[in-house]
């Protein structure tokens, strides 16, 4: 049976073109001040020109597109202080996320924590970084959710989605991944241990020394 065909226009033209956007940028495929052609763009997914704009100006609102006055939309670009400042903002939530993680996680989900532990070692030991980076970003969102925060999960959401670039980066500097995974097997060995004090201070030193790196 035939799939029904998507509207063009409406609502769900919008989310449609929303989310291909949005995961267009989020997995590099659009470059940080790539021009935003509502025209192409609308050709491209098969929607209108007015769903293009209200998907971006959704995107601006969670901080992935900046509107240039008479020029259009573009892919925005976060500055590497901009990246540390929310770095800061990251390490409150993500430290009282682990905190809750420690004290509300199943003894199934610590195992997950354990696993995603041993994957990252062998992602450093075989050198392959970008594999150890997305297990990275996996192990900070498993915490985030095991810690039952919704509300911290979706500020974090929105966060984590400008930094991406950045991730990227530090994920291919030689050296990074050897660094970062003492700290994030410190995470799993703090809320394996149900200490929820020790969970939030690892998190708090990993993302300091993301700071460091950003600003190096």
């Amino acid at each position: 049976m035939p799939k029904e065909a998507r509207p063009s226009t409406g609502e769900q033209a919008k989310q449609h073109a929303f989310a291909q956007l949005r995961q267009a940028i989020l997995h590099g495929d659009m470059a940080p001040a790539q021009r935003l052609v509502e025209n192409e763009l609308a050709e491209q997914f098969g929607v209108t020109r007015a769903s293009i704009r209200a998907a971006l100006i959704d995107l601006e609102s969670q901080g992935l597109v900046e509107r240039i006055r008479n020029r259009g939309s573009r892919v925005r670009v976060v500055s590497v202080e901009e990246a540390v400042a929310i770095t800061e903002c990251r390490m409150v939530l993500e430290g009282l996320c682990a905190a809750k993680a420690a004290v509300a996680a199943s003894d199934e989900q610590l195992a997950e924590l354990t696993d995603l532990g041993t994957a990252m070692t062998k992602a450093v030991a075989d050198g392959e970084p970008v594999t150890y980076s997305d297990l990275n970003h996996e192990l900070h969102t498993r915490i985030q959710e095991f810690s039952g925060q919704q509300t911290a999960l979706e500020l974090l959401e929105r966060l984590n989605a400008q930094l991406v670039r950045h991730r990227f980066q530090l994920a291919l500097r030689p050296g990074r991944p050897q660094e970062s995974l003492h700290e994030h097997l410190a995470m799993i060995e703090a809320i394996r241990a149900r200490d929820p004090q020790a969970a939030e201070t690892a998190v708090r030193a990993h993302l300091t020394s993301v700071i460091e790196a950003l600003r190096g």
